[in-house]
């Protein structure tokens, strides 16, 4: 299939190998779905960085924090009549679900975009507390006025919500813990407010009633939500019919308050889809693309760590006004770009 991608000549641009691990004894496994955001004339990413143990041909072991934050490493004999070990990414262990990786927030910055390093006097951002026991994951960065809102995937034995942080210079933080609780993740936060209030998408999920579909929510002051509202569903037959899920802060467009979302079948093949929001009251959705705007198509996005996954959380709008630069994870292994073009995403959009 086909998709209006151009992707980078450089990708992947940054893969397991090109950053050191956090901690002695454990190893980079992925680097997966990074925010983005404009900071003193550069371009930065908030990497998830997913590490474990080298593995044993005979043993899966895995890290986990305890509530102070230390590292513990959980190790089982891989034939262990109580362990379930059939997905890369979770493992069951005498019925109870673990990750098969830690996950960590990384800074990186670049000055033309392509080209990212680990920048010195920036701390690493790490889980904390019951909540973030199994790590922190796949951080969206909005940015209102001069303040930076960080929400991100909150996980532990008790579930999976949105965490929130914010900051105004990447080296100090204010945390406000779960601002939604399990199981819910891909929260965005829009950019600015629309009648005075603040707005996010986010995804609760459901196993057994429902789906896993699109929110919409609004707050007075970023931090207390309610008013939720479903407002993207799954499509049967379709190539989003499994589940969806919000990309980075929608872009405010005159059409109408465009998103890059996420969706995925039954086969765990994710694309990229877009939909359109009315600019004064987004819980009306104006429009959505039928088919994906990208596809799992190159080598890096078909074979990695979780192969056949393009997964955003985070984009620059350039200065032309219609180059939309997108940052993915790739295979959940690899950290990728490419350019899409605003007003031909618009052009694809079937409005009802």
């Amino acid at each position: 299939m086909k998709d209006i991608a151009r992707r980078f000549s450089q990708n992947p641009l940054l893969a397991p190998n090109d950053i050191p691990p956090s901690t002695p004894g454990l190893e980079i496994t992925c680097l997966l779905n990074p925010g983005v955001f404009r900071f003193q004339d550069k371009t930065w990413l908030i990497v998830r960085v997913a590490e474990r143990p080298t593995q044993k041909d005979t043993h899966i072991s895995f890290p986990i924090l305890t509530e102070t934050g230390k590292i513990t490493i959980i190790e089982i004999e891989k034939d262990h009549p109580e362990l379930i070990a059939t997905d890369a990414r979770v493992i069951n262990y005498k019925k109870t679900d673990y990750l098969t990786t830690l996950s960590h927030l990384r800074l990186l910055c670049s000055d033309d975009g392509i080209n990212f390093y680990e920048p010195e006097g920036y701390p690493l951002l790490v889980g904390e507390g019951r909540h973030e026991t199994f790590g922190i994951e796949d951080c969206r960065v909005a940015q209102i006025d001069n303040t930076y809102y960080l929400t991100f995937t909150s996980v532990s034995d008790n579930g999976v919500g949105v965490g929130l942080r914010t900051t105004k210079d990447w080296k100090n933080f204010e945390k406000y813990g779960l601002i939604l609780p399990a199981h819910n993740k891909d929260c965005a936060i829009f950019e600015e407010k629309i009648n005075g209030l603040y707005y996010a998408l986010h995804r609760p999920s459901s196993v057994d009633l429902g789906g896993n579909y699109i929110w919409l929510a609004s707050s007075p002051d970023g931090i207390h939500w309610g008013n939720h509202q479903c407002i993207v569903k799954t499509r049967k037959g379709h190539w989003d019919s499994k589940r969806v899920g919000a990309g980075a802060a929608p872009i405010k467009t005159e059409k109408g308050w465009l998103e890059i979302y996420h969706g995925a079948n039954k086969d765990h093949y994710y694309c990229l889809g877009a939909f359109l929001l009315d600019l004064n009251d987004p819980s009306k959705v104006l429009a959505r693309t039928e088919t994906p705007v990208m596809v799992p198509t190159a080598e890096y996005e078909i074979n990695g760590f979780f192969g056949k996954v393009v997964f955003t959380n985070g984009h620059i709008v350039e200065p032309d006004g219609d180059t939309l630069t997108v940052y993915y994870g790739a295979a959940d292994e690899f950290v990728c770009g490419a350019h899409f073009s605003i007003k031909e995403i618009l052009s694809l959009l079937k409005y009802d």
